[in-house]
């Protein structure tokens, strides 16, 4: 399937749904340009260095989490590096993840996420959320965030809980962009974890 049909895909599921959107309908994005690396043609970048030279850039690092949708036993959650905020009016936040997550469909049900921002303290936390099946959330402590009902975690230095606004295709991930619906700090003092060259700092 190509990224249009991934993206047109993903509006499909999410109106089917009903998704508690704040902003009207998801729409797909027309079919990009696309052209496929002939057997000829030598890929402009390697990937392996892509990643070496990205991981020179720091990026913060937080759990997206989702109320459990109709028929799941619980909630739903992993780790994520790709996270931005985006627009200010509207408020808008922003998160990349890969188009082979089992977890992102979860999220898509549900309709909304909540962001938490990992504190420094919380790399065992990450790890916890960055692998596949299981109880993600045994022994987390968290609580609904008051929008979407999403797990707020407890411990984090930040959280954001928002409606899906938007679904694009990025390459081998999917943009989603959340509608902020509210937002806090948490209580301590602790600084954000960082993740930078393959380790947390």
């Amino acid at each position: 399937m190509g990224h249009a049909g991934m993206a047109a895909t993903a509006v499909r599921y999410l109106r089917s749904v009903g998704t508690r959107t704040v902003a009207g309908p998801v729409e797909a994005l027309p079919r990009p340009e696309l052209r496929a690396v002939g057997a000829d043609e030598r890929a402009p970048v390697d990937s392996g260095e892509f990643r070496r030279v990205l991981g020179n850039f720091a990026t913060g690092v937080t759990v997206i989490t989702a109320p459990a949708a109709d028929g799941e036993a619980g909630p739903a959650g992993f780790a994520c590096q790709s996270f931005s905020s985006l627009s200010l009016d509207p408020p808008l936040v922003v998160f990349m993840v890969g188009r082979t997550s089992t977890t992102w469909p979860r999220i898509a049900r549900a309709g909304v996420f909540c962001v938490n921002v990992l504190a420094a303290d919380q790399g065992g936390l990450c790890r916890g959320f960055a692998v596949s099946g299981g109880d993600k959330f045994a022994g987390v402590g968290h609580e609904p965030a008051p929008f979407s009902g999403s797990p707020r975690l407890t411990g984090a230095t930040a959280w954001i809980d928002c409606a899906i606004h938007a679904v694009h295709t990025g390459g081998d991930h999917l943009i989603v962009v959340g509608r902020v619906q509210a937002l806090g700090t948490g209580d301590g003092e602790e600084p954000p974890l960082l993740f930078h060259k393959g380790r947390f700092l």
